[in-house]
């Protein structure tokens, strides 16, 4: 019953687990979607042994760890534009330009081979939505600032504030992905920043504590 879906990185199994992850979330997902996410895990598994793009190397790992704990975010998206900053091999932003083709990712890292590997994904995948840009984020000037910052496990939450303020418009905002409740780096946001909404996020398979951080401008 699986034969309409992408095989080329393996078996049925793979397909099951992504299928119950994203109903487990509550995220409808086209066939063509699936497909998609399907062919980008298995991107990034055969370029990961090359590269190392990431230091999970299970294939079901990485439907739990990377895809699902991305997509986990999916409904807090609000606006058109959106920037991934220190996106690694894509995370969150592919998972997140997939589900969502009415939005614009731009994902930004300064690791040349991990943006060679997101102009490729972007290629195979067909993703008009997603751009990837291989500067540091404090030498990014882009000719059109963001609606939000997205960050996964890119840096303390001060200095990504600050690092990157000059990124997003005048109502834009920051949504950080977390693990344990980084209280320290709460108390130490500049003090024209304020936690608009701190939230506790559910991934299908993953044990392990999981924060959303939302922060805007005072």
């Amino acid at each position: 019953m699986n034969s309409k879906y992408y095989t080329g990185g393996g078996n049925s199994q793979k397909i099951d687990q992504l299928k119950l992850g994203l109903e487990s979330l509550h995220l409808p997902c086209s066939e063509h979607q699936i497909n998609q996410l399907l062919k980008y895990l298995d991107m990034l598994e055969r370029w990961n042994k090359a590269y190392n793009l990431t230091a999970i190397r299970d294939p079901f790992d990485m439907i739990h760890l990377h895809i699902l704990d991305s997509l986990a975010i999916s409904d807090e998206l609000k606006g058109d534009d959106f920037i991934d900053v220190g996106t690694g091999p894509g995370l969150p932003g592919i998972p997140l330009a997939i589900l969502n083709q009415d939005k614009n990712f731009t994902l930004l890292d300064s690791n040349g081979k991990k943006t060679r590997f997101l102009f490729q994904v972007k290629l195979e995948l067909g993703l008009a939505n997603m751009s990837e840009v291989n500067k540091r984020v404090e030498e990014f000037n882009p000719q059109k600032t963001y609606d939000c910052v997205l960050s996964r496990a890119f840096s303390s939450l001060s200095d990504m504030v600050q690092n990157c303020q000059h990124l997003l418009n005048p109502d834009g905002y920051f949504l950080a992905m977390k693990g344990k409740l980084p209280q320290t780096e709460l108390s130490q946001l500049p003090k024209n920043y304020k936690v608009e909404k701190l939230s506790s996020i559910n991934v299908p398979g993953v044990d392990g504590q999981r924060h959303l951080i939302k922060i805007v401008k005072t």
